[in-house]
C-alpha cells in the first residue's frame, strides 16, 4: 500500500510563553500544501525483520533515527503485524519548517493502521503521533487547524485558500530550531490568528506575524530577501514557515517564479490548491 505525505505551512506563528519544562507554548495555523513524498509498505512475511529503502533527497540520519522507522517501532510496541519493507521517496526538503519528517511519521501510522486494519481511531493515532513530534498530530487530520500548546493542541478552523496560488522557496540554508527558540522573547499576540484568517488575505500582511522572522532574518538576511522578493512579485501575503528556512507567498494570480530566480534553492509552485 502506498500513500503520499504532504507538507504544511504555518500561517502566523506566535510564541506566547516559555514553559517550566523548557518548551514554549505557541499559537499558529497549520495549513496543508501539495509538496509530497511517497511512502510505501510491502508485507514481507518471509522476513523476520523490517527493512527500509530510501530514495530522493538524502536525509542526514541513519534508518533507525528516521521518523518513519520510529513510527513503525512505536506501532510495533503496541500492535502485532507481519514484517514489512518500507520505501520512502523523499521530495519534501528537510530543515525547511514545512514538516516533511513529521508528515512522513504520521502517514506511516495511518498506513500501518489501514494496511493491517487495526481500527485505531484518529484520537488514538494523535496520542501516538505526539510521541514522535509536536507537528505530527496535525498530519493525522491534515486539514487547516489552529494549534496551541507546543503544537499538539488542535482546533478546526474555517479556512480555504483554494482560489489562491502558492509559491515556496527554500534556500540552501539550515536554521537551527534550538537557536531560533533561544532568541525569542515570548509575548501574547495583539490579535488572535483565528480572527486574522477571517479577514481578506490582502490584509494579513500587517497583522499576521511569524515571531521567528526577526531573529532569523538578522542572522540569515538572504531569507528576508526572498520574502521581500515574493512581495515584489505580487504576493498578497508572504512569510517564513515555522522556524525556517522556507518562505512562501500567497498569490491571487498565477506566478511565473522559476528556479533560475533562486539558484541553489528548492522552488515549488502550486497553481491550484
Amino acid at each position: 500500500m502506498i500513500c503520499f505525505p504532504n507538507a504544511k505551512i504555518n500561517l502566523g506563528l506566535n510564541i506566547v510563553s516559555k514553559r517550566s519544562d523548557g518548551y514554549h507554548d505557541l499559537e499558529t495555523i497549520f495549513y496543508p500544501i501539495g509538496i509530497k513524498d511517497a511512502l510505501e509498505i510491502i508485507i514481507r512475511e518471509d522476513q523476520e525483520t523490517d527493512t527500509f529503502v530510501e530514495a530522493g533527497i538524502k536525509v542526514d540520519a541513519s534508518p533507525e533515527h528516521n521518523l518513519v522507522m520510529k513510527a513503525l517501532k512505536l506501532m510495533r510496541s503496541r500492535y502485532k503485524f507481519p514484517s514489512i519493507e518500507v520505501h520512502l521517496l523523499k521530495k519534501i526538503p528537510f530543515g525547511a519548517g514545512i514538516g516533511g519528517g513529521s508528515s512522513d511519521a504520521s502517514f506511516m501510522l495511518r498506513l500501518i493502521n489501514d494496511t493491517f486494519q487495526l481500527k485505531i481511531s484518529d484520537k488514538e493515532l494523535v496520542q501516538l503521533a505526539v510521541q514522535l513530534g509536536a507537528d505530527c498530530p496535525f498530519f493525522i487530520y491534515n486539514r487547516p487547524m489552529f494549534a496551541s500548546g507546543i503544537g499538539e493542541i488542535l482546533e478546526d478552523v474555517s479556512l480555504s485558500l483554494q482560489d489562491y496560488h502558492f509559491a515556496l522557496v527554500k534556500p540552501n540554508v539550515h536554521v537551527s530550531t534550538k537557536d531560533a527558540f533561544s532568541l525569542i522573547q515570548p509575548r501574547s499576540p495583539k490579535m488572535s490568528l483565528k480572527e486574522i484568517i477571517q479577514l481578506p488575505v490582502s490584509e494579513w500582511k500587517e497583522l499576521m506575524i511569524n515571531d521567528f522572522e526577526q531573529s532569523v532574518f538578522a542572522k540569515y538576511p538572504e531569507i528576508e530577501k526572498i520574502k521581500n522578493d515574493l512581495y515584489d512579485k505580487g504576493a498578497l501575503y508572504a512569510s517564513m514557515s515555522g522556524s525556517g528556512s522556507s518562505v512562501f507567498g500567497i498569490f491571487k494570480e498565477k506566478t511565473d517564479i522559476s528556479q533560475d530566480a533562486y539558484p541553489g534553492s528548492f522552488v515549488w509552485i502550486e497553481q491550484d490548491i
